[in-house]
């Protein structure tokens, strides 16, 4: 009798610990680097499309489709997850709501908007300057992923890490170019 008691304790207790101890599959924290990444992606793609018509060095093009290729992607699964929670794929446009993000990291829009029009002599450095900026903002964004306080997400936290690995790595490149 003591065994069967132990026995169906034990069932009981498998039973119930799938339901009530796991973890959620996603937080706050999560949601919002995604929703904050998806712009800061679309702004990056934003700038490297510019350099397809423009006078640059032949590897500095292939990085710049390499990351629009990259970033596409990106948003394109940020988006799938964001709308398989059910959660909205644009972000609270308060700045206030992502402080805890440290804020939107994108360049600013007066430094992209001027690129289009920067003579071809100037465009090189601009274009340099301008989106080292970005990707630097995307991996302070993606480091708060990571942080203490940041998602719980697995798909979230390997994206953060790869963009923080990719975008540092892209960022040492464009600092070494020479016009």
């Amino acid at each position: 009798m003591r065994l069967l008691l132990v026995a169906v304790a034990l069932l009981l207790a498998g039973c119930g610990s799938g339901a009530t101890a796991s973890a959620p599959s996603y937080n706050s924290a999560d949601v919002m680097f995604l929703q904050m990444l998806i712009p800061q992606n679309q702004q990056g793609i934003e700038i490297v499309r510019q350099a397809a018509a423009r006078p640059l060095p032949a590897d500095l093009k292939v990085l710049a489709a390499a990351i629009e290729s990259t970033q596409q992607t990106e948003v394109d699964d940020m988006k799938g997850w964001l709308r398989g929670w059910n959660q909205p794929e644009a972000m609270d446009m308060n700045p206030q709501a992502h402080a805890g993000h440290g804020g939107m990291k994108l360049a600013a829009t007066d430094l992209v908007g001027a690129l289009k029009t920067a003579p071809d002599a100037e465009f090189g450095r601009r274009f340099l300057d301008v989106l080292t900026g970005q990707q630097q903002g995307a991996v302070e964004l993606a480091q708060t992923e990571n942080g203490t306080n940041g998602g719980v997400n697995a798909q979230a936290r390997d994206l953060a890490r790869r963009v923080i690995e990719s975008r540092s790595a892209e960022v040492k490149q464009l600092l070494n170019f020479k016009l």
